[in-house]
């Protein structure tokens, strides 16, 4: 299938820390643009997405940049979303939220998400995935290869038109980061609330990492399809990993609220330029 510079492609790795991608041999996200460490709009999967719902991108505070700092001017501008910033670019959009708004703007909605804030069988989850034309909830966080094996065959139908917007959410990176054929066990995870025993930072460090450069090869065609168009890839949030004797997330830290962001624009790398 042929892309257009329209489309918009969202992509969250879930519990993504920022130190973990940083140091993750990962080139095809990586080719999307330079990285920035930025900060999520929240410190667990439902309230992060729910503000990327409402053009909240996790952002740069210490930059005036718009896209790079929401506050600044968001990509996703949502009409009567809150402080509208700068109003000179970004793409504007009605409704209660991104996806509908991309809807009403002539684009085919597709989303799978991978964790369980997203099951359509609860009503939290119903939410996060209702306004989508097409939503995909595998059952599990380590379904990567199916969520891509079905974001292909929606996107091939010929009843789709250009422009779409598509949305990832990979779950391979969340606890208890593991990937499909990974030469470790599932379980137990070395990351669980509160600590414990079996919880370690070393383990967790070469797990998310492998997980991240394993979905970075699984992702390769999609990046590649969509090079021309709008990627934006982020974490949702992180975890932490013993810092203040915390462990994973759903708690407010610096380790839960720092992500990895990269931006394209149309093509176009989106690079800090600080004034």
């Amino acid at each position: 299938m042929e892309s257009s510079s329209e489309s918009v492609i969202l992509i969250t790795l879930d519990s993504c820390r920022f130190d973990s991608f940083r140091k993750a041999k990962a080139p095809n996200l990586k080719s999307i643009g330079p990285l920035h460490c930025a900060q999520a709009p929240s410190y667990f999967t439902y309230g992060s997405h729910a503000a990327i719902w409402m053009g909240f991108t996790p952002g740069l505070t210490n930059s005036k940049q718009p896209w790079l700092n929401p506050k600044a001017g968001k990509l996703f501008r949502m009409a009567n979303a809150g402080f509208i910033g700068d109003t000179s670019d970004g793409i504007k959009l009605t409704g209660p939220n991104i996806i509908e708004g991309f809807r009403r703007s002539g684009y085919r909605t597709i989303g799978t998400g991978a964790v369980g804030w997203f099951d359509p069988s609860t009503e939290t989850g119903a939410i996060l995935g209702d306004p989508f034309d097409d939503f995909f909830y595998p059952g599990n966080t380590w379904s990567l290869k199916k969520q891509l094996m079905w974001i292909e065959e929606m996107s091939s139908r010929q009843s789709y038109s250009k422009p779409v917007f598509i949305f990832l959410n990979i779950g391979e990176t969340h606890v208890p980061y593991w990937h499909e054929d990974a030469e470790w066990a599932r379980e137990p995870s070395p990351c669980i609330p509160f600590g414990g025993k079996q919880c370690s930072r070393r383990k967790s460090r070469r797990q998310q990492i492998k997980c991240i450069e394993w979905v970075d090869e699984q992702v390769k065609t999609l990046i590649k399809r969509y090079s021309s168009d709008t990627i934006i890839m982020c974490a949702d949030h992180g975890d932490c990993w013993g810092e203040d004797g915390l462990w994973e997330h759903g708690v407010s830290h610096w380790a839960t609220l720092t992500v990895p962001l990269l931006m394209r624009v149309k093509g176009i790398p989106v690079i800090n330029n600080p004034k």
